[in-house]
């Protein structure tokens, strides 16, 4: 097996790796010497459309599915002697799904899962970080799965589903903090 090294960026629905915490986990990837492939899927809808939707939500994520098999196609996974997943939202979800589905044995950054999530991913997979105040998972749902899963989790308080809270200052500390984490698993 070479030293080659590749991570693939799962975004969100609403989250794109332009955005903080996916751009500088592509950063830190490149930093550290992983080629870095971003998963591309759009959706029919927004994300308000189908909170709490559990039939949009499966509609999204097959979708989603699809169009990211295109992405993956002719990646060699076994080729790399480290691949790491990123996800955010439903990328975390849907990266669990092509770690299951292609057999890669990734590590995985889950950055605010969704319920799914969990029951996708495999034991020791990585680390999971979560904000208090996330709409789209409670805070039991990430601890629960968290513990059953043996996986890191990092809890940020008063933080929403982008891992953001009302002050920009205390989201640029947390940032750093959570960007810090993201580094050292790498």
């Amino acid at each position: 097996m070479s030293d080659k090294k590749i991570a693939v960026i799962f975004p969100g629905m609403g989250y794109h790796s332009d955005k903080p915490l996916l751009y500088f986990s592509k950063r830190l990837a490149r930093e550290k010497g992983y080629e870095v492939v971003e998963a591309h899927y759009e959706f029919p809808f927004k994300a308000k459309e189908i909170m709490n939707d559990k039939v949009r939500m499966k509609e999204a994520f097959e979708d989603a599915v699809s169009q990211i098999k295109e992405d993956l196609t002719g990646i060699k996974f076994d080729e790399y002697s480290d691949v790491v997943f990123i996800g955010k939202s439903i990328g975390t979800a849907l990266a669990a799904h092509f770690d299951k589905v292609l057999n890669v044995g990734a590590r995985h950054i889950v950055f605010t899962p969704v319920p799914q999530t969990f029951e996708m991913l495999k034991k020791d997979a990585g680390i999971v970080f979560h904000g208090l105040a996330d709409p789209w998972c409670k805070t039991e749902i990430a601890e629960a799965g968290a513990k059953e899963l043996g996986l890191e989790l990092h809890k940020i308080d008063r933080a929403n589903h982008s891992l953001e809270t009302d002050s920009p200052m205390e989201d640029l500390v947390s940032l750093q903090e959570v960007m810090k984490r993201v580094e050292s698993y790498l």
